[in-house]
């Protein structure tokens, strides 16, 4: 499907600037089409001639007026005069006469998208009369301020450059809530959903014909830091958004300045009550690091462990059994480097090429000791469930481990690990390989009889639903693969909480 860039950059001359003007225009239209309870086409000029529909939005606060989308239309020059006109005059043209569709009547306005002085496209606003009945002051005020908008679009001071963009989650919608302010600050009207949610902060009281910086001022918390953004939104004097949060409530606001003939003559804000939200957001925060703890403390605990065997160990002769306990430190180190990567993160996945990475490290750096040893590596693991990273950092370690403390002990050389994710109909596959360059599997060699280690590896291979192959490299050395079916790391992520900034 091609984006509204591709349409664009096919469709019309429009340079980089013109078609960026045009993105944040629709990046508020909702706004326009739901203060209007009007249908919004964007036409531009095509490059062959004649208009292209680019965009088509409906409103979210009456019926819609298309069912069909309009995207993709093309018109003549000269087959809607309105287009023509508003694009060539500058200003907005209103059809005399209600263009019958479906048995109902649709008032069609054009509004000339004016940057630097001249007309990039057109907006047509297409409004169902069939709907109307006696304004009420809410409409009546919304289609005023939809009126202001247009005739803002029409004289290129809306949308305005360098208001930010980014949403936070909960930003606020005309029907939300919405008050109009003078151009000195007070409320000259509010919905009632803004009205409640400006009790709700704890406000009691008018709150047309007030100041609505005093009322937010009278309701923030003495103690808690002040937005510097909190003064110039609740003015109407920037385009920008904030959040006020009291003891009862926390509100988001957005603030949209109005202006006449480059004159501010006021501002629409837009108000949401976003207690529960914030209160969900704060409860998966502090989940969120609840869980991060638990595996520090595992990590903690788990060093605690290898610590006492390595003291243990140091006790012991140099046999066997040192040698089991030794092993035992790697294999408690494994998975406290899991744990430890766990810990640093948001959510219940690892970025498991971090984890090879470091145990690889820490398992040549031993080995570097007697022979001169080298891995490499090659492809990616990925993002890994923690229940899987676990049991594979075993599995690729003691695989390595193995190469390194077997098949490189004498002369040393180079072990090399390669992972290559696949997907068959159902699961998610790791296919891991690791070679080395050494003296070969004995001819002998039984995976089922052989050392705790491999019996270790064929176990953690079951676990992850895979299978393991031993085979011998060319021109020599040692070659394993293993396939691992691996738990879906989507239905974890789509359970993190989201982490949005303003």
């Amino acid at each position: 499907m091609s984006t509204l860039n591709d349409v664009l950059r096919e469709q019309t001359d429009l340079d980089a600037a013109d078609v960026e003007w045009l993105h944040l225009l629709l990046g508020d239209w909702q706004l326009l089409s739901d203060l209007s309870f009007a249908d919004l086409v964007l036409w531009v000029p095509a490059a062959a001639g004649g208009w292209y529909a680019a965009a088509h939005i409906r409103p979210t606060t009456g019926p819609m007026v298309f069912f069909d989308d309009l995207v993709g239309q093309r018109l003549a020059r000269g087959r809607r005069p309105l287009l023509d006109q508003a694009f060539s005059e500058l200003r907005i043209v209103r059809g005399r006469d209600p263009e019958w569709r479906d048995d109902m009547p649709i008032r069609e306005e054009a509004i000339p998208v004016v940057s630097a002085g001249r007309a990039l496209a057109v907006l047509t606003r297409h409004t169902n009369l069939a709907t109307l009945r006696t304004p009420s002051r809410l409409e009546l005020t919304y289609l005023a301020t939809a009126d202001a908008l247009a005739r803002m679009i029409a004289a290129g001071e809306f949308p305005t450059l360098g208001a930010p963009t980014g949403q936070r989650r909960g930003a606020p919608r005309v029907g939300d809530g919405v008050i109009r302010l003078d151009a000195d600050g007070t409320v000259n009207y509010a919905s009632p959903n803004a009205v409640s949610a400006i009790h709700r902060l704890g406000h009691v009281g008018d709150v047309v014909g007030t100041s609505l910086a005093r009322i937010i001022t009278e309701v923030l918390r003495e103690e808690e830091p002040v937005d510097e953004r909190l003064a110039l939104v609740v003015t109407g004097r920037a385009p920008w958004r904030t959040e006020v949060e009291s003891r009862a409530a926390s509100v988001s606001l957005r603030a949209i300045p109005l202006t006449e003939a480059g004159q501010r003559t006021g501002a629409i804000l837009l108000l949401r009550d976003v207690s529960e939200l914030r209160r969900r957001e704060r409860e998966l925060l502090t989940k969120d690091a609840t869980i991060r703890e638990i595996h520090h403390r595992v990590k903690n605990n788990l060093q605690t462990v290898a610590a006492l065997l390595r003291m243990q160990s140091r006790r012991l002769p140099d046999n066997e059994a040192r040698a089991a306990l030794d092993e035992a430190v790697r294999r408690v180190g494994t998975i406290a480097l899991v744990h430890e990567t766990l810990s640093r993160g948001f959510d219940e996945t690892v970025d498991f090429d971090e984890i090879v990475a470091r145990g690889l490290a820490a398992v040549v750096e031993v080995a570097t000791r007697d022979v001169p040893v080298r891995a490499e590596r090659s492809g990616s693991f990925g993002r890994l469930r923690a229940e899987d990273a676990t049991a594979l950092a075993m599995v690729v370690t003691e695989l390595v481990h193995n190469a390194i403390e077997h098949g490189l002990a004498s002369a040393g050389g180079v072990v090399r690990v390669r992972a290559v994710r696949s997907r068959d109909k159902h699961d998610e596959l790791l296919t891991v390989t690791v070679t080395d360059d050494g003296s070969g599997l004995p001819d002998d060699f039984d995976p089922a009889v052989s050392g705790l280690g491999t019996q270790i590896v064929t176990s953690l291979v079951q676990d992850l639903r895979g299978r393991i192959t031993w085979g011998s490299a060319k021109p020599r050395g040692t070659m394993v693969r293993f396939v691992a079916r691996l738990r879906s790391v989507k239905s974890v992520e789509s359970t993190s909480p989201t982490k949005d900034t303003m």
